[in-house]
């Protein structure tokens, strides 16, 4: 029987395996294409799967599906999320897979209990639109082609520079843990700052307070809130080195993006 997992998590934080040696169901808790889930027992560890058919096509749901299990686990536990569509072809090959890489696993568990990621969004003016009609290289050649790329090469310069900059202002204001951003130029003519911020479960409050009081200061930038959301970015970071053996679902698909409604940040970087 094939096993469609969603995340590792400690087996002390769901009572109902301290009796049981065989994966036992999480009671009203339905998984991709509405199966049952279940706590699957690996010495110290808990694996959160449900039972899967290989031949069976994944969707944009089931990327609302796998994100809100993995949503239900985190209430009860640290976890360590799965990449959407990994799937374990029978229990030996689930089995072997979480022994081989156990020790690193408990690890990345003890680095990140008690800590969550918040997501910022933020949304600033391209400080290059002025001459973003020179963005192309010229068609001739000569100096006007070299003038065009040194331009060019100016523009992705100074884009980085503000990028920096407004990237130093979040961490010197939030004081994250740790944090990975990443930037992108949208067609709208707009500078986007995805930022992802691991913090103390504790002090989500005053992360949410912080960027209330942020958001009203800094009227040049747009910005959007989400989270707390499971430490998809920093487990991905801690998990590089590992290897999971796990086979992908019959059609695997990109994440949805980042939204209230659908629970994943934009990236969904987890273990491959």
């Amino acid at each position: 029987m094939a096993w469609y997992a969603y995340c590792i998590g400690e087996k002390t934080a769901f009572p109902e395996l301290a009796r049981h040696r065989k994966p036992v169901p999480m009671e009203s808790v339905l998984g991709v294409s509405g199966n049952q889930v279940f706590l699957y027992p690996a010495s110290d560890l808990a694996v959160i799967v449900s039972e899967h058919n290989p031949a069976e096509t994944l969707n944009q749901k089931s990327g609302v599906d796998h994100a809100r299990v993995i949503a239900d686990c985190f209430q009860h536990s640290t976890v360590l999320p799965f990449r959407f569509g990994t799937v374990f072809n029978d229990d030996e090959g689930l089995r072997k897979s979480i022994r081989s890489n156990q020790r690193q696993f408990q690890t990345n568990i003890d680095k990140l209990r008690g800590k969550t990621e918040m997501h910022l969004k933020i949304f600033v003016d391209d400080c290059c639109a002025h001459s973003l009609e020179k963005h192309g290289p010229a068609e001739g050649v000569g100096r006007e082609y070299l003038s065009t790329l040194r331009e060019n090469a100016a523009r992705t310069r100074e884009r980085q520079t503000r990028a920096r900059a407004v990237s130093f202002q979040m961490h010197r204001l939030f004081m994250p843990l740790d944090e990975e951003i990443s930037c992108r130029l949208t067609e709208s003519g707009k500078m986007v700052l995805d930022v992802a911020h691991l913090i103390d479960r504790k002090y989500v409050e005053r992360y949410q307070n912080k960027f209330a009081t942020t958001s009203a200061m800094m009227r040049e930038c747009q910005m959007q809130l989400s989270g707390p959301w499971p430490p998809y970015h920093f487990v991905h970071r801690l998990t590089r080195g590992a290897h999971v053996p796990a086979q992908p679902a019959a059609a695997r698909v990109t994440a949805p993006s980042a939204s209230p409604l659908v629970g994943l940040p934009d990236a969904l970087p987890a273990m491959a």
